[in-house]
């Protein structure tokens, strides 16, 4: 008891102690400066922990980057251009059960708390302190193990990388919750539900639902089913991990774990969530048409960033090309074709394709590749359209694009712009000029210049219409350094669309000066509609993300050649696919139909390193092109007639019969399905036609052999008025009056 009484006497003389210090006022100030000493460092550090982290405007203006999508002339998808490929999907648009299935598996309160979770905090703390076993033996339960962080923290450290970041700091972490506190004063709840959706990557460049969704389902992400919304849920957590293409077995865990929280929260009943784990996870990237005409996106790609800059790359634009995706399958599949006719062809001695990638060199991206090259543009003549584009083998492993970028000699397909200017000066096809050897001075110091022809064969007096049809050098040297003139001949050309210069030698009308042949196409496209010139463009319109107009190009038409030269100058070329150096390969290998009127003219440079067949409907023009990237000889018999004309007859006979290349949609389907009508053949309207001697020029008569008389076509005023008259000249008349 006396040490009981001890012990009380020195309590109560503590407390009176105590009592006595606190009745003074100085104490009291000291323990409240303290207090807000102490509050004022805590309300400091806070303020100044995220002095580098964004303002409150920034978080109301913030948007997400979004790539820009290329589609085709009908609205496909091509390709998406940017830093982040993602394409916004609003919430309202999704079927319930997508943004159920985020919320259930990543932040099931989320529309309960302020910004973050105490319990989710606290959860995760005794979960990271405690084993799980100590847990249970304590509670009776598991906790639900998993992140702290809420939805709309995940959506901070996503939208403000720079500032916040992903290390696992305190620091970081109280940046974050004080970043998701300023969201949720910005915006409802269903707008950073939605931020989020379309924020987060979900895959290997895949970011957002809708971008992930056309990538793994090969659907948009409004067709989601409950358990593919599960699954991209499921991804979301760690893409590398959880992705069905790496590893199946975890992927289907983890779509199924979200399918049992979804449930749990009352998302779908038990049944729907059993049933719904039936559902095959995919096994490989879906099938889209992202890829497709990878030269002509690059050229997209070009023609808007130079217009827009870097915008391109994170505004999302909706750009619309001119691209039929069926006729770019067609350029592709027929190019594929050439390329294994040359070669297989005996006597090809470059390394083949298929051998070149087989060797250790194959990965390496090369401007010059060793193996044989091709270029194939479709244009829509009427409007200067790009239809399809082939601008080389491989674009991985090349991405020069040789439709636009190479500069190659024309050959004979030159030749087109000589006869062009002849018949637009007046001369006409029924002009005779003598196949027979020339010589032409090209300047002091150098030999004079001599062309032959391919089979070294000289044919005597000929019309330009069998010259052009035949492809005859001598005529064409002739009709264009004596007749015509260099000059025009280079003005003619330099109207209808060639760019490059043209250097004014001797040998030009022959095709010696190089071209390209985005260009060369452009000018045959001209004169496929009859003199007007619509420059190649492969952009039809640009749209904002939200479907506001940004850039609609108009066409710059022009009248650059007269219609009746043009339309002699297109009878000129049928001959050619009629029964010309083209016949063969359009008509007779590929098979293109007598019924499809069809224009066009072969090229073959010296010793053939160029072979070209560039030629006209009168709704498309296409040019086919095969060489070698430094400059070769392809093979010992190659002809423009006998390499390119077979691809551009099958791309045509495609087109317009739909009877020559499989078409999966179409398959099993009886009757072929052509991608554009047969045309109309070309109006002979305004020209005059006379008969006349294909060995004078003159007017057909009884006076000269039947045999040489054929239809020619005239610009009224420029037709022969005197007849034909053998006997004039001690020949024999084989053709009576009667």
């Amino acid at each position: 008891m006396a040490r009981l009484s001890k012990g009380r006497r020195w309590a109560e003389g503590f407390l009176s102690t105590v009592a006595a210090v606190f009745v003074r006022p100085w104490v009291w100030a000291s323990l409240l400066f303290l207090f807000a000493l102490g509050a004022g460092l805590g309300i400091g550090s806070w303020s100044n922990l995220c002095a580098d982290c964004p303002s409150i405007a920034q978080i109301h203006t913030w948007e997400p980057q979004q790539t820009s999508k290329v589609y085709s002339h009908d609205g496909q998808l091509i390709a998406e251009l940017g830093i982040e490929r993602r394409t916004a999907v609003a919430i309202d648009a999704l079927p319930p059960h997508v943004p159920q299935a985020f919320i259930a598996i990543e932040d099931r309160r989320f529309y309960e708390h302020g910004g973050f979770d105490v319990r989710a905090i606290g959860r995760a703390a005794i979960a990271r302190l405690l084993p799980t076993s100590t847990i249970r033996s304590v509670t009776g339960f598991s906790l639900r193990t998993g992140g702290a962080s809420t939805i709309t923290q995940q959506l901070a450290r996503n939208i403000f990388v720079e500032t916040i970041g992903f290390d696992v700091r305190v620091e970081r972490k109280l940046k974050e919750i004080q970043v998701a506190l300023e969201i949720e004063r910005a915006y409802t709840k269903d707008q950073i539900l939605e931020a989020y959706m379309n924020q987060i990557n979900l895959g290997p460049g895949w970011w957002g639902i809708q971008t992930a969704s056309r990538n793994y389902f090969g659907k948009n992400a409004i067709d989601l089913n409950p358990a593919e919304g599960a699954m991209l849920a499921a991804v979301g957590n760690r893409p590398g991990a959880y992705s069905p293409f790496r590893d199946q077995e975890a992927a289907l865990s983890r779509r199924n774990l979200v399918l049992d929280r979804m449930a749990s929260e009352g998302f779908l009943s038990e049944s729907e969530a059993e049933e719904w784990k039936t559902f095959p996870l995919p096994t490989e990237r879906a099938r889209v048409s992202e890829g497709s005409a990878p030269y002509l996106v690059e050229f997209v790609r070009q023609e808007v960033q130079a217009r827009f800059g870097n915008q391109l790359y994170t505004a999302g634009f909706q750009i619309h090309t001119t691209i039929d995706l069926e006729m770019q399958r067609a350029a592709e599949i027929a190019m594929a074709r050439g390329f294994d006719r040359i070669e297989e062809r005996p006597g090809f001695r470059h390394p083949t394709f298929a051998e070149y990638m087989a060797s250790a060199e194959a990965g390496e991206e090369l401007s010059n590749t060793p193996y044989l090259q091709g270029a194939m543009v479709v244009l829509d003549p009427q409007t200067g359209a790009i239809r399809a584009m082939v601008g080389g083998r491989d674009f991985n492993h090349s991405k020069f694009d040789r439709v636009r970028l190479a500069r190659r000699q024309p050959g004979s397909s030159f030749k087109t712009f000589v006869y062009a200017a002849a018949l637009a000066n007046g001369i006409p096809a029924s002009h005779i000029i003598s196949d027979n050897p020339g010589f032409w001075e090209q300047g002091p110091g150098l030999d004079p210049w001599s062309p032959r022809n391919f089979d070294r064969e000289f044919y005597g007096d000929m019309t330009l219409r069998e010259a052009y049809r035949r492809s005859i050098n001598t005529v064409a040297a002739k009709l264009g350094n004596d007749e015509v003139g260099l000059e025009t001949i280079a003005q003619t050309a330099q109207r209808l669309g060639i760019r490059t210069p043209i250097p004014r030698y001797p040998a030009m009308p022959i095709g010696s000066p190089d071209v390209i042949p985005l260009q060369l196409a452009e000018a045959y496209a001209t004169i496929a509609a009859l003199g007007v010139r619509s420059p190649a463009t492969a952009v039809r319109r640009v749209l904002t993300a939200d479907g506001d107009l940004l850039w609609e190009p108009v066409p710059d038409q022009t009248q650059v050649l007269d219609p009746l030269s043009a339309r002699i100058t297109v009878s000129l070329m049928e001959d050619v696919v009629a029964f010309g150096t083209g016949n063969n390969g359009v008509r007779n290998v590929a098979g293109l139909p007598y019924e499809i009127p069809a224009a066009g003219k072969t090229g073959t440079t010296n010793d053939g390193t160029d072979v070209w067949f560039v030629g006209f409907t009168p709704t498309l023009q296409a040019l086919v092109w095969f060489g070698m990237d430094q400059p070769q000889t392809i093979h010992a018999e190659a002809t423009g007639g006998g390499f390119a004309a077979p691809v551009w007859g099958e791309f045509m006979r495609q087109v317009y019969v739909g009877d020559i290349f499989p078409d999966e949609s179409t398959e099993g389907s009886e009757a072929p399905q052509p991608l554009l009508p047969a045309p109309e053949p070309w109006s002979l309207d305004g020209l005059v036609m006379r008969e006349v001697d294909s060995r004078t020029g003159l007017l057909a008569s009884p006076w000269c052999p039947a045999d040489r008389a054929y239809l020619e076509y005239f610009i009224p005023g420029t037709e022969p008025t005197e007849e034909c008259d053998d006997t004039a000249r001690g020949g024999p008349s084989l053709r009576w009056p009667w």
